[in-house]
């Protein structure tokens, strides 16, 4: 069996006497598309921010392709190929959609502060590439028509769907998406499944995500991890999850046949 994209091996999170995230091993392969649920408190997020490298573990180990990669930040590893959006959205408020997904970009050689200030040739090769890919993100997601108005301006669900665009404006491997569907109607639910579906062939992604609409994850996801107290208690396919006493006892209940 070939290495995995990604790779928790026995990962634990205390914050003094509590046990956030206790022992959970989590494999992703390249193509993946993976949920990890939970209720409210079972660690979804936290295992997000040692994933990404926000927050530090307190044992076990994280790999990216079968390198050990625990003792590097987020930013380390943001450029490595890890994208993220956020259960609270993150958007600069009062930025344009347009700048919003532009601003992912800079650092980019010829878009520095000296360039800038000298207008040099490189300088605005770079600026129109920019402006060209941020342009052409906003209209993949839908978002071309709003791509002049202010972020806090867009509706709930528009906001969800600009942070996706600015976590593909890295360039990322892996996206990791943190209750993406929250905040949208049934039918706004349904297109982005759809579009994620799309991203991961277009973009060649593998995904991972947080979710409590379990219609949502069920329709999406191709494996499951399951978390409750920081525990991981089931991992298999939708149906297998679906059915484990284990996961219907600590979350789904009543929703066990969604």
């Amino acid at each position: 069996m070939s290495a995995p994209l990604f790779e928790t091996r026995h990962v634990t999170k205390r914050y003094g006497g509590l046990t956030a995230v206790g022992d959970v091993s989590l494999r992703l392969d390249a193509g993946d598309l993976v949920g990890c649920i939970g209720p409210n408190g079972a660690g979804k997020t936290t295992l997000f921010n040692l994933i990404t490298g926000a927050d530090p573990v307190t044992s076990g180990t994280i790999h990216w392709q079968d390198r050990d990669v625990t003792s590097l930040c987020d930013h380390q590893r943001a450029r490595l190929g890890m994208a993220r959006t956020f259960q609270n959205i993150r958007l600069w408020p009062d930025m344009s959609a347009l700048d919003n997904v532009r601003a992912v970009y800079q650092g980019r050689p010829g878009s520095g502060l000296l360039a800038s200030a000298l207008r040099l040739p490189a300088f605005r090769r770079t600026e129109a590439a920019i402006l060209d890919e941020a342009e052409r993100l906003l209209d993949r997601m839908g978002l071309a028509a709003h791509a002049q108005a202010r972020a806090v301006d867009l509706p709930y669900g528009e906001q969800r769907k600009l942070e996706i665009c600015r976590a593909l404006a890295l360039s990322p491997q892996l996206l990791l998406l943190d209750e993406p569907a929250a905040g949208m109607n049934p039918t706004e639910k349904a297109d982005l499944m759809h579009t994620v579906k799309a991203l991961r062939s277009e973009f060649d992604l593998t995904i991972l995500l947080i979710e409590h609409d379990m219609k949502f994850v069920m329709g999406i996801c191709e494996r499951i991890y399951v978390l409750d107290h920081g525990e991981q208690i089931a991992h298999g396919t939708p149906d297998e999850v679906r059915a484990d006493e284990r996961v219907i006892e600590a979350y789904l209940g009543g929703e066990a046949a969604c």
